[in-house]
Parts: structure tokens; C-alpha cells; sequence
């Protein structure tokens, strides 16, 4: 058994090193949100790569398989069986990340996550020093008592990030957040359990040459930026239509089936 074990994750380590391999030169420059499009540095890094199909359209299985689907992550929202899984790696003490869960994130939640049409995954990846790293740990700990994506509302509030992110802010955001025991929150923010899981996300994103943010993965495909809407909307929806596509050609090509 360790030994499948063993193989298993030398796979996934392969997958992401041939990831990384094709996204290290790209940029995931969130101040210049115009100049990026799905994919489409990721098509220049991959240059005489002999990318596949999916690869040429700006589609990577191997970032695909990043997605967890753990359905009791509270760290995630939407079905866990969904078509359509976004990551986002972010950090609270960034200015494009806030933008992006105020004017953009509520209307993807509203018209995909409600609909079952996408689950979007949370990673932390914070890249600007010791608030961002605490406040990692703080919106992981509320988490920990299922009020997550209220603490990353107002985490990313207006104003919010300028009045930084040190212990009593935290608890100020927590208990904003509906956190019902406090002292359990802190503990859980000071914890190693707490610095492990922000470093297994961070390590994550730089794994695949992240190196700003916001940076989204869209069921295998890059988007760097706090991008209009429409960029979301269109890889989504093609993620959604991609994914019934593979679903209805599963199904057409099964062998040896019951009636």
C-alpha cells in the first residue's frame, strides 16, 4: 500500500513539475490586468513544448488536477462534483485580490456557484510580509468555525487592508465575521496546524510560478489579474461546456454497460 502510495505521489509531483515547467516564464502580473488573457502567455512559455490540443487553447490537465473537490473545505464554496473549479490564489494585502472579491466575485457566485455550474477553491498565497501571512492564518482559523468567505468579505472590505492586519484587527475582522469563539479563533491563527496549511498553498502557487496576485486556474486555465468580467464569463464558460463535452463522449464510448 505505501508503495502505490509512493507512485501516486510521484505522479502528481510530475504533473506539477511539467506544470511549472510551462508557467514558469509566464507573468501573473495582477497590475496589468489588460495585458494578460487565458492562457495566453502560458502559450508562449509553452513554445516547442509540443503542446496538446487542450495545452493550445490555454487548457493544462496538469493544473486541472490541482482542484481538491473536498467537499468539507471550508475554504471552498459551490458543489464539489461541480463542471467547473476555479482557484484562486490571493492575498489580503493585495489591492487587484480585494477589487476582484468586491466587483467581480459576487456576480461569478450569483450566476455559476448558485446555478452548480462552478465551485471556486481558496489558497492562500500571501506574498506582501507579516500582516498578509497573518491574515492568511486569521481567515483560515475563522474557517475552522465555518465562517471563511464571511471573514474574506470583510478582510477585503473598502479600507479595510490600510488598517492592516495585526492581532486585535484580526479579531475585530473575526468577530465582523460572525465568529462565535473568539478565543478559539486566536488560538487557531497562532497555530501550527494554521502556518502549515498557509504554507502548503503558498508553496502550491509558487510551485507553478506564481509570482503575484490574483492568479485563477479555471479548470487547467490560467488567468492572471483582477480581469473584467467578461474574461472570467468566457473561461468558465467554455470550462462548463468543455466539461460536457468530455461527459457526453464518456458516456458514448462506455463498453460492456448494463441496460
Amino acid at each position: 500500500m505505501p508503495q502505490s502510495n509512493n507512485k501516486k505521489n510521484i505522479a502528481i509531483v510530475a504533473g506539477v513539475a511539467v506544470a511549472a515547467a510551462l508557467l514558469g516564464v509566464a507573468s501573473y502580473t495582477a497590475t496589468k490586468p489588460a495585458d494578460s488573457s487565458p492562457g495566453g502567455t502560458v502559450k508562449e512559455a509553452a513554445a516547442g513544448a509540443a503542446p496538446s490540443a487542450e495545452a493550445q487553447a490555454g487548457v493544462y490537465p496538469e493544473l486541472e488536477k490541482l482542484a481538491r473537490r473536498d467537499a468539507k473545505d471550508p475554504l471552498a464554496q459551490g458543489r464539489a462534483d461541480a463542471p467547473v473549479v476555479m482557484v484562486e490564489y490571493a492575498d489580503f494585502k493585495c489591492g487587484f485580490c480585494g477589487k476582484f472579491a468586491r466587483d467581480t466575485e459576487p456576480g461569478l457566485v450569483k450566476k455559476y456557484v448558485d446555478e452548480g455550474v462552478l465551485r471556486i477553491e481558496w489558497r492562500n498565497f500571501p506574498i506582501f510580509g507579516a500582516d498578509s501571512e497573518r491574515a492568511a492564518r486569521g481567515a483560515w482559523a475563522a474557517g475552522r468555525q465555518g465562517r471563511f468567505w464571511q471573514f474574506n468579505e470583510a478582510a477585503y472590505a473598502e479600507g479595510a487592508k490600510e488598517k492592516g492586519f495585526g492581532e486585535d484587527r484580526l479579531r475585530e475582522l473575526a468577530e465582523e465575521a460572525g465568529v462565535k469563539d473568539i478565543g478559539r479563533f486566536v488560538r487557531d491563527a497562532g497555530s501550527e496546524a494554521a502556518k502549515a496549511a498557509v504554507k502548503k498553498d503558498q508553496e502550491e502557487a509558487y510551485g507553478l510560478g506564481a509570482t503575484s496576485t490574483p492568479s485563477f486556474l479555471v479548470n487547467g486555465r490560467p488567468i492572471s489579474g483582477a480581469q473584467p468580467d467578461d474574461v472570467f464569463d468566457q473561461a468558465i464558460e467554455a470550462a462548463a461546456k468543455a466539461a460536457d463535452s468530455r461527459g457526453n463522449q464518456g458516456k458514448g464510448s462506455g463498453k460492456g454497460g448494463s441496460e
